[in-house]
């Protein structure tokens, strides 16, 4: 049965000596990350903690029924919070790590589990590859940041919940490959338009398919290679800690949007969770379309991502809780497929909710549906 629970906003603020600043406002040298607790009637000694490179999740269905459920849970943005543009993961790994601690040593929680939502996911992977096995002592960019010295406080368990294998791999495969030249990203190559009057139609083969997979990595590494000579250069011309800022055009070309047969499930042709995927492709809300140099090597590049969800689920040893989404039409079904298979080491539970959508926007009952299982995988591991 529902019952109520408070929502208490907070903050959690930790000092970051930063050779240059990458959000705006704020004081210098400090880090603001903001909190949303949901806090229910009945007392727990374990906490839900949701994260998001660009936050924003706190008001998502399947958060607040989660609440009502009982559940101790805090929705953490990192100081991204609605603007990637310059995003590092590695310091949104820092961010929930601050809300792990503060969750822990002040709020008194004994048990931590990470909901990793959509893109969430990889970031809680990134993060408990980090707190069981730590590695990165630096940005893909070569900018020190060291996660081994941070003292990342291991999850007790791990959830992908509707989560799509990581930013830069999802990235990639949502790439237009027709675009062959991004200084002229409207000259496009018809015969990989996905789009064009003339471009290929589905269904598509499987030939088609793995050859589309390959341009569109070829693209993203391209993509990586200027960007690694321009980084080169304002190094070369002392100009160490300078930034160039660019725009990626054509990001939502999948295949599966327009042929559900790739990658079935149940979501509907012609669509994806931002809506008409060739509105997508070029409007403002596409993944990775306005972008710097580091942020793109951090989040989106597909060869030096730290952030990588395949390698990252491959290096942790935690319970790990998998709900996928039957009409999912952002993270289909070879995603949770291809992580559960990259988390070998982990102790897996899987579960589909049939007919949900993402985000269970309309769904109340798929949402419950899934909460409670969370609610009850949460208890079997105390």
């Amino acid at each position: 049965m529902a019952g109520s629970f408070q929502r208490i906003p907070y903050m959690v603020v930790f000092d970051e000596v930063s050779a240059f600043k990458d959000t705006y406002g704020g004081a210098i040298g400090k880090v603001a990350v903001e909190c949303l607790r949901l806090l229910p009637d009945v007392p727990s000694d374990a906490v839900v903690i949701f994260s998001h490179p660009i936050g924003g999740g706190a008001w998502l269905p399947m958060v607040s029924q989660l609440g009502r459920l009982g559940v101790h849970t805090i929705y953490c943005n990192t100081r991204y919070r609605g603007n990637d543009t310059a995003l590092i993961m590695e310091r949104a790994v820092m961010d929930l790590a601050a809300c792990v601690r503060h969750a822990k040593e002040k709020l008194g929680y004994a048990r931590v589990y990470l909901g990793g939502w959509s893109g969430g996911g990889a970031q809680s992977l990134f993060y408990q590859a980090e707190a069981q096995d730590p590695r990165v002592t630096h940005t893909p960019a070569g900018d020190p940041y060291d996660l081994t010295a941070a003292g990342i406080i291991p999850a007790d368990g791990v959830m992908l919940l509707a989560a799509h294998l990581s930013r830069n791999l999802t990235l990639t495969e949502w790439m237009d490959p027709s675009i062959e030249d991004e200084c002229c990203p409207f000259d496009r190559n018809p015969q990989w338009n996905l789009y064009a009057a003339d471009g290929p139609k589905p269904p598509y083969s499987a030939d088609f398919v793995a050859e589309y997979r390959a341009r569109q990595i070829a693209r993203n590494r391209r993509i990586t290679a200027w960007v690694k000579d321009e980084l080169a250069a304002l190094k070369a011309g002392g100009l160490e800690h300078h930034e160039r800022c660019f725009t990626v055009h054509g990001t939502m070309a999948d295949p599966r949007w327009l042929d559900p047969l790739v990658d079935p499930n149940e979501r509907p042709p012609n669509h994806c969770m931002l809506g008409d995927p060739y509105v997508v492709n070029d409007g403002p809300v596409g993944l990775a379309r306005f972008t710097t140099l580091r942020s793109w090597l951090s989040q989106w590049s597909y060869d030096d991502s730290n952030g990588d969800g395949l390698k990252c689920a491959a290096r942790i040893r935690a319970p790990l809780l998998v709900i996928e989404n039957g009409a999912d039409d952002a993270c289909t079904p070879s995603h949770a497929a291809r992580l559960m298979a990259a988390a070998k080491n982990c102790p897996q539970e899987h579960h589909l909710i049939a007919g949900a959508n993402h985000y269970y926007f309309g769904q109340p009952g798929l949402c419950n549906q899934a909460a409670e299982l969370v609610k009850d995988w949460v208890g079997r591991q105390g």
